[in-house]
């Protein structure tokens, strides 16, 4: 057997041409740019230089993830566990806070904010948590910032470029917070409510729980209209954390239905699902037929927000690689991936390169096919 031969075999077969499909309208007047956690491809991710970088690249809204410190300050973190994402581990005095805890019904070890005050998190500097993928170069430089400093940082950038940019905040793990005697709702609305430009900037809170957004619609009424909520939605057979701890049996699969979608636009404004569960992919990496969730979603009055678009090969579809290296980035291949997901009518998504996500929203036409 020739070496060619043994290589062909060896290779995925290549993806058929996925079926034309109609491109459906947007239920928002605009489709946005969400730049998730900044541009976390380009720097750490949770630092006011990452979210700097999305705002000049053209991000309609950032996202900081929040948590809680132990003097109850919510800071920017994509989980409580900060090992992955700061240079705590190299910080001989915090050695012995190393631990393990039962976050969601899952076993985590490592270093937990809620056993840090923030001056002791002022301590520590950002790391990029994907290094193998993204490398280090910006490991060091930047600390974890509050929300109070991430909102009087927005609204210089907005004062500075004439344009609003929204905040996009998520509620991490609210049940076991609160759990913990840090009630996360309560704080972000008083942190929300004491900024002018909160009171009047647009804000979209999202979380994966479900009590805290009911909690937090009941609180906010008809008296907070820049305020909107989203319904994140994780995999098809995990339930969210708070009906977890109550040993509920609700799942995300049963929330998409019919159903799910009616009972979450009694509470939230939009869904946030994987794009997958818009257009799946399959074993092979190539594109399925589109399915029917947004536009069942638009049925039921939400809106459908997608996550998380990336730029490298390893992320993308095989129609819009290029090469075989995974940590290698297409200069297009995001962006013709993401203009054949809005052909679905996608109304907003999360984007770790929110130049690209711009790219992608403001090039025109949309295509026909995905080639």
């Amino acid at each position: 057997m020739s070496l060619l031969l043994a290589l062909a075999m060896l290779a995925p077969p290549a993806c058929p041409e996925p079926a034309a499909f109609p491109a459906e309208p947007p239920r928002a007047a605009q489709v946005q740019v969400y730049g998730h956690r900044g541009a976390s491809a380009l720097r750490p991710e949770h630092t006011l230089a990452a979210y700097a970088k999305a705002i000049a690249d053209g991000a309609d809204a950032i996202e900081p993830d929040l948590v809680m410190t132990r003097d109850g300050v919510l800071v920017a973190r994509h989980e409580n566990e900060i090992g992955g994402t700061t240079d705590v581990a190299a910080h001989p005095e915090f050695a012995g806070r190393r631990t393990t805890k039962m976050i969601d019904g899952q076993a985590v070890t490592g270093w937990f904010s809620e056993d840090f005050t923030l001056a002791e998190l002022k301590t520590l500097r950002a790391r990029e948590r994907l290094p193998e993928l993204r490398g280090t170069a910006w490991d060091g430089q930047f600390q974890v910032p509050t929300l109070e400093e991430i909102i009087d940082f927005t609204a210089a950038e907005a004062a500075a470029r004439g344009r609003p940019i929204k905040l996009v905040p998520e509620l991490k793990h609210s049940t076991y917070f609160r759990a913990h005697g840090l009630p996360m709702e309560d704080a972000l609305l008083a942190v929300l409510q004491a900024h002018a430009y909160t009171r009047r900037a647009p804000v979209e809170i999202q979380s994966f729980e479900i009590g805290n957004l009911r909690a937090l619609r009941q609180a906010l009424g008809q008296a907070h209209p820049n305020i909107r909520l989203l319904q994140l939605i994780d995999e098809p057979q995990l339930k969210p954390g708070d009906v977890l701890a109550a040993g509920g049996t609700l799942t995300y699969a049963q929330m998409l239905t019919p159903a799910g979608l009616r009972a979450i636009a009694g509470y939230a404004d939009a869904i946030g699902p994987d794009y997958h569960a818009v257009i799946p992919f399959d074993a092979n990496g190539c594109l399925g037929a589109p399915t029917s969730l947004v536009r069942d979603a638009h049925a039921a009055g939400l809106e459908v927000h997608v996550y998380t678009f990336r730029p490298e090969n390893t992320f993308l579809a095989r129609p819009f690689r290029a090469g075989d290296d995974p940590k290698a980035v297409p200069p297009d291949g995001m962006v013709r991936q993401i203009r054949y997901y809005l052909r679905t009518g996608i109304d907003a998504f999360f984007t770790d390169d929110p130049a690209g996500g711009r790219r992608a929203v403001d090039a025109g036409p949309l295509p026909a096919t995905a080639r």
